[in-house]
């Protein structure tokens, strides 16, 4: 785990500090939850996420061939 140094208030780590002590937390935590809250979790890139929900949805697609196969002469019959 990393460290962070930040310059506050005097007053205002106070009040934060005897918030935080009410609440049975501390300014720590506090600043670690919502700093997980405002960077969120990790992001996998549109292409991969696209490319997963068209597998997907190719899987749970049935075709309308009715089981029947072309040979590469029928589909490219002109």
């Amino acid at each position: 785990m990393s460290n962070l140094t930040i310059a506050l208030d005097k007053n205002l780590l106070r009040r934060a500090r005897i918030r935080a002590l009410q609440e049975g937390t501390s300014v720590n935590a506090l600043l670690r939850k919502k700093l997980e809250e405002y960077a969120g979790e990790p992001q996998e890139p549109a292409h991969i996420t696209a490319t997963r929900e068209f597998l997907a949805l190719a899987e749970a697609t049935q075709g309308n061939s009715q089981g029947q196969r072309w040979s590469r002469e029928d589909l490219n019959e002109r």
